[in-house]
């Protein structure tokens, strides 16, 4: 008789507290056994088995209420007893499979089993329904079955996107980005491509139409290209301001802004109406960094005409993106206005180095290493690479064109494919492998591509120099081939464009998760993403989430550390980094960061370097004070000496082109050992100078070409040579290490050795 009062009784408050806990948690009851019908959820399985280890779950507070309601209504609860219900009820295939159905693949039920058994088991006092519910089935009126709506309710506290995966995936649904530029989809705009190779004259074409015009934006992929379109407008009389991450100047005054802009892609503003825009490079709208910027220029700029500049391989994607916005393209091509010859034969020594040759590398090492020994042969050198301060950029561009300086040679890395005006007799590929980031943030080492080697080969020759026809070559006769192929070859069509998540976009994934950490956030963000990848891909976000993880522990507001994580940073510089930290900590304090934080933390004044460490060092000091000048339009009044710093950075920027004039210096005092004036921070930049080089004779046919494609440097060579000395049992003259057999065994190595990495 008990017996059947405690089941009446309890079984009267299990169905009052499952009907509560299933209203609210979109389930329905079937009233008839208590099972849990649930709702239906649409899912790509397969997409959201990639993504459920990136949901990390939230920690659940053991104790939920103060009192023990359930043991004063039906006793206490055995804990052992407890764990055997929940072991049986894990290892369910029923339960298991309305997991499933519910949103729970295999890993999210594994943690969320086990999170519910820890919050069972420690918890001195259940909420009463869970309490009642343990009981009945220890008591045998209830079944096992009945513990799954307050598992799934535990389960969404501990997953909160189990509540919200319809929503995250509207917020993240980018397959019609054309449509978020409301203003330009208003306006019928006319899109004229200018396309042409290097050296064809479409920028110019552009360029004319844009001065003439009664307003205008340029935007360009540098702040050289900027600048330079600046200074040429107002010269010209068209007043122009200029608006860079990093800087602000005014054709005009700063109280009346010129109609005309130039700008870097990223500032391109599409809130501002204009006569006329210029995209140029439009190329690079592929780029798997910075491809964002140029999709967003492209479909969001309120101009009557947008003028695109680049390579003929974009105009198939620029049609069919038009086609969504229910625009056309007119297209304006150009031939190259001078002769480009392929000589016959590779340079083969630097002893054949002429006036007028640029030596391009794709490596600083290898920037030092051809520069000093051109200089040894007696020649002046001017030394470019990406690197380099804008000023000391141009003060090298200047001494190289000056046909009345001595410097007739440049050595420079692809840093000069765009936005110097050089001028070139012969451009000569010291190599033609270069390490590259893909979409998914992997370095690879591989050939040029063609759109790379015809925009710096095209750099010889420039309309209206000393040397109108252009030449270009290969340093190895065995890259001569290579060469030959890559230039014969016409530009890969370009087959998608980038994108990237807006801060508002993030900040609403932060709303519904708002226990996940930025860089956690923009992981789940483009592994939900849904994109038109017929016309669209996601831009690799490895910068930025190596930023958003650096700064996780300091105290931002989201928007705010979204800004820094945007910051354009080069995350190999561990004083850039640290001092990007540094700042953090002050900003999160609302303490402004002064010129004095500055000047303390960067050891200004600086000296003149003395070796390569200490040029490296004030490189990267230079970064920082381009940190602080980004921050400074972004953040007024944490950063107010913005002026004071743009002071110090053109002493900088003098003292770094001193050092950069006297390189082969440098050089030889690092190699000499002679210690630096800099901080010792940073000396584990620089590690080698010199790498060494193989004799002809240790080199296989094999392993000729695997140094050509850039599979293996001459260093990883070197140490392989070494581990088969240290392993041949015969004498070292019976070695053949020119045999295809032994070059085989180093592919070997030089895999297992890249998969280890």
């Amino acid at each position: 008789m008990q017996n059947s009062r405690h089941y009446a009784i309890s079984t009267g408050r299990r169905l009052l507290c499952a009907v509560r806990l299933r209203l609210g948690t979109g389930l329905s009851c079937d009233k008839r056994n208590l099972r849990v019908v649930p709702t239906q959820f649409s899912r790509n399985r397969k997409h959201e088995t990639n993504v459920s280890a990136l949901f990390k779950p939230v920690q659940v507070q053991a104790n939920a209420d103060d009192e023990d309601v359930g043991s004063e209504l039906v006793g206490k609860l055995e804990k052992s007893e407890l764990l055997k219900i929940l072991n049986k009820f894990a290892q369910k295939r029923e339960i298991k499979a309305l997991c499933s159905e519910n949103g729970l693949d295999s890993y999210l039920q594994q943690q969320a089993f086990g999170s519910f058994r820890r919050y069972c088991i420690e918890a001195e006092n259940l909420p009463v329904d869970v309490h009642i519910i343990f009981s009945d089935i220890m008591q045998g009126a209830g079944h096992i079955d009945d513990i799954f709506p307050y598992f799934l309710r535990h389960a969404k506290t501990v997953f909160p996107h189990l509540d919200c995966m319809d929503d995250l995936k509207k917020i993240s649904d980018l397959r019609q980005p054309a449509n978020w530029y409301s203003n330009a989809r208003a306006i019928t705009r006319k899109i004229v491509f200018h396309s042409g190779p290097t050296n064809s004259g479409k920028t110019y074409h552009a360029m004319e139409r844009y001065l003439s015009a009664k307003s205008g934006v340029y935007c360009g992929p540098l702040k050289l290209l900027a600048t330079e379109v600046y200074n040429k407008a107002n010269e010209r009389g068209t007043p122009c301001d200029l608006v860079t991450g990093e800087e602000r100047k005014f054709g005009i005054s700063e109280n009346s802004p010129a109609n005309h802009v130039a700008c870097t892609v990223e500032m391109t503003s599409v809130n501002t109406p204009y006569e006329v825009a210029v995209i140029d490079e439009i190329q690079q709208i592929r780029d798997p960094q910075r491809g964002w910027a140029w999709t967003r220029a492209f479909l969001g700029l309120i101009a009557d005409e947008v003028h695109v500049c680049g390579e003929a391989g974009a105009l198939g994607l620029l049609q069919k993106i038009c086609e969504t916005t229910g625009e056309t393209v007119e297209v304006h091509r150009y031939d190259r206005l001078t002769e480009l010859t392929v000589e016959d034969s590779a340079l083969g020594s630097l002893d054949n180095v002429m006036p007028g040759d640029c030596i391009v590398c794709f490596s600083k090492h290898d920037i030092y290493t051809v520069s000093r020994e051109i200089e040894a042969r007696g020649k002046e050198v001017a030394v470019i690479y990406g690197g380099l301060p804008p000023g000391t950029k141009l003060a090298q561009a200047a001494k190289f064109n000056d046909p009345e300086n001595s410097c007739k040679v440049m050595v420079a890395t692809d840093a000069i494919g765009m936005g110097l005006n050089l001028s070139i007799r012969r451009i000569i590929f010291y190599s033609l492998v270069k390490p590259t980031m893909n979409e998914k943030g992997e370095r690879e080492i591989d050939t040029i591509s063609i759109s790379s080697a015809l925009q710096i080969a095209g750099r010889a020759g420039r309309f209206k120099t000393q040397w109108e026809h252009g030449y270009v070559t290969a340093f190895k006769s065995e890259d001569l081939v290579t060469l030959r192929r890559l230039l014969s070859q016409t530009p890969e069509p370009l087959k998608q464009a980038g994108l990237h998540p807006t801060a508002d976009q993030i900040e609403l994934y932060a709303y519904h998760l708002p226990n996940s950490s930025l860089s956690n956030l923009m992981d789940i963000f483009v592994n939900l993403c849904t994109v038109d990848d017929s016309l669209y891909f996601m831009c690799n976000i490895e910068d930025f989430k190596f930023l958003a993880e650096m700064i996780q522990h300091v105290p931002l507001p989201l928007r705010a550390r979204y800004v820094f994580c945007c910051a354009p940073i080069n995350r190999k510089m561990p004083f850039v980094c640290s001092m990007f930290l540094k700042i953090a900590r002050q900003y999160s304090r609302n303490e402004p960061i002064t010129f004095d934080f500055i000047k303390r933390n960067c050891n200004l004044p600086l000296k003149l370097p003395k070796t390569i460490l200490d040029l490296v060092h004030l490189e990267a000091v230079f970064d920082v004070m381009d940190l602080y000048l980004w921050l400074s339009y972004r953040f007024m009044d944490i950063f107010p000496e913005a002026a004071r710093v743009r002071d110090a950075q053109k002493e900088l920027d003098e003292i770094i082109q001193q050092g950069v004039f006297q390189i082969t210096r440098l050089l030889k005092n690092t190699e000499a050992g002679q210690d630096s004036d800099m901080p010792t921070y940073n000396t584990r930049r620089v590690t080698s100078v010199k790498e060494p080089r193989l004799p002809s004779s240790s080199r296989g046919r094999l392993t000729e070409r695997l140094l050509a494609q850039g599979l293996l440097t001459p260093g990883m060579l070197s140490e392989l040579r070494k581990e088969w000395d240290a392993q041949a049992t015969g004498p070292k003259d019976s070695q053949d290490y020119s045999a295809d057999s032994d070059d085989d065994e180093s592919t070997k190595k030089t895999a297992r050795r890249k998969r280890r990495k």
